[in-house]
């Protein structure tokens, strides 16, 4: 296993080199979007429509954040479970995104997008809300503000920690992990 930092929009030889396993802390911007905006973001392009955002070489955290307290930019920050994204995301992959994060598995059409566009699925710790929090440093609702905490928002993070689940080659962290403690 690797460290790297990286600095978005993410390209090719950004998510190349990373493999499953690989700690990751990701800087610049990112944007926030669940299953509803998902929805949305996904007809906007069959429809041939414009999106609120340059999907290219972009990072989406699955998320819905808590209101923010006095001075913070945003609340708690947990990862959502991923899945509820997968019907979505290989064509959002397809279009031009790099990477995800979430938590949980993906389904085989997610890590075959992932492998065909050159794109990563990174993991974030579920129960540590408030810690990855405090990397994200900006905020804004950018679209979709009558869906609440699943609105879009535009973030900026520094050393935002993350760790390969599936990399471009079809690694899959969690199948690898479960492989490892099985032969113990």
């Amino acid at each position: 296993m690797a460290e790297y930092k990286l600095k978005t929009p993410l390209n090719d030889e950004d998510v190349s080199k990373l493999k499953s396993g690989d700690i990751v802390y990701l800087s610049g911007v990112m944007y926030t979007a669940r299953d509803a905006a998902h929805k949305r973001l996904v007809d906007l392009i069959l429809s041939g429509e414009e999106l609120p955002f340059d999907v290219k070489g972009t990072v989406i955290y699955y998320v819905g954040p808590t209101p923010p307290k006095p001075g913070n930019p945003i609340g708690s920050a947990g990862p959502t479970t991923s899945y509820r994204m997968d019907p979505y995301a290989p064509i959002l992959i397809e279009h031009g995104l790099k990477g995800m994060i979430g938590k949980g598995k993906r389904n085989e059409a997610v890590k075959d997008a992932c492998k065909k566009y050159k794109a990563v699925y990174f993991g974030a710790t579920g129960g540590a809300a408030a810690l990855i929090a405090k990397a994200i440093k900006k905020a804004e609702v950018i679209a979709y503000p009558e869906l609440g905490p699943e609105a879009v928002r535009r973030i900026e993070v520094e050393d935002f920690p993350v760790v390969v689940v599936n990399d471009t080659y079809g690694n899959d962290l969690y199948e690898e992990g479960r492989k490892l403690w099985e032969q113990k």
